[in-house]
């Protein structure tokens, strides 16, 4: 049986993947915290890397936000063929390059309904979902890839359901996928009938906007919406994608509990404070919120050799 991430060992995060590290996470019992980071940004620390800093503070598992996989340029390891790999060794926690766009696919533009609400960023192919990237993400040892779409790309809840279908032909790790924002189109954030079709489509994760970041966003939807995800067998992630991030840390503990009580298994903080990655007091904040302070000392202060 497969231990739970919550309380598991460096040791044993190095051999979870697919399914098992699924398991570890449900078995966690919503108590699994994800950071993200941009990996085109200066780090916040000189000398060493943002995912460093956010295991110190008890996240387990990392987002590594404009990652191309063509380039495979991560700030700071400007020298390492492959910074997932070395990441992994690192911090021992799952890691993932984000595809964050998919105009590739034909997003954009839309009809009248999905018009965009700001200038569109076009992204290189690295970026874009596509066979060869997801294939070259696997390659480089991605653990999860996450299907979204950062701010200006113009990602709709269709092209994300393509995306899905792809992602799991040629990806053999979990698949991510849901908006944190609008990102830049004008269509509605949470969309229900969306959300279940991206499980049945095969995403091992749904990501849904934690209550009070998307403006009309409450507890009441998002807890019924949970409660279908998980009915159809996949699990959510409540994500901070609106630079609350960088709040206090009561706006922090707040957003925590809201999400216990709509039932998220996975808790998510973004990359829009300094150096390009949360605050790294407020994944504290949230780690303490969450799972009290045995089981946020037992990540910040175990030794990567177990």
């Amino acid at each position: 049986m497969t231990k739970r991430l919550l309380s598991a060992y460096s040791s044993e995060i190095a051999a979870l993947a697919g399914a098992e590290l699924k398991q570890a996470i449900l078995a966690s019992e919503g108590r699994i915290i994800v950071g993200e980071t941009v990996v085109t940004a200066a780090p916040l620390l000189a000398g060493v890397s943002n995912a460093e800093v956010m295991r110190a503070f008890a996240a387990d598992m990392v987002i590594l936000n404009e990652y191309d996989v063509n380039t495979r340029f991560v700030s700071g390891l400007e020298n390492c063929s492959n910074p997932i790999a070395y990441l992994k060794e690192l911090t021992s926690m799952p890691q993932v390059g984000c595809a964050s766009a998919m105009e590739a696919m034909g997003t954009v533009p839309g009809p009248e309904e999905l018009r965009l609400m700001s200038d569109l960023i076009t992204l290189p192919p690295g970026r874009q979902v596509s066979r060869e990237t997801l294939q070259a993400a696997e390659k480089q040892g991605a653990d999860f890839i996450c299907l979204t779409g950062n701010p200006g790309t113009g990602v709709s809840n269709s092209s994300l359901k393509a995306a899905v279908k792809l992602a799991k032909q040629y990806f053999s790790g979990l698949v991510f996928v849901g908006k944190m924002h609008a990102a830049g189109l004008a269509e509605k954030v949470v969309d229900e009938q969306a959300v279940l079709d991206f499980v049945d489509a095969g995403a091992d994760v749904i990501l849904l906007p934690a209550a009070g970041t998307v403006p009309g966003v409450g507890e009441a939807e998002l807890t019924a919406l949970v409660r279908k995800i998980k009915a159809k067998g996949a699990l959510t992630m409540a994500v901070v994608g609106t630079s609350q991030e960088s709040a206090d840390a009561q706006t922090i503990r707040e957003i925590a509990l809201a999400n216990k009580r709509c039932g998220f298994d996975i808790h998510h903080l973004g990359d829009g404070s300094f150096g390009r990655m949360p605050d790294p007091e407020n994944l504290l904040t949230l780690s303490l919120a969450i799972r009290g302070k045995r089981h946020t000392y037992f990540r910040m202060s175990q030794s990567l050799r177990r």
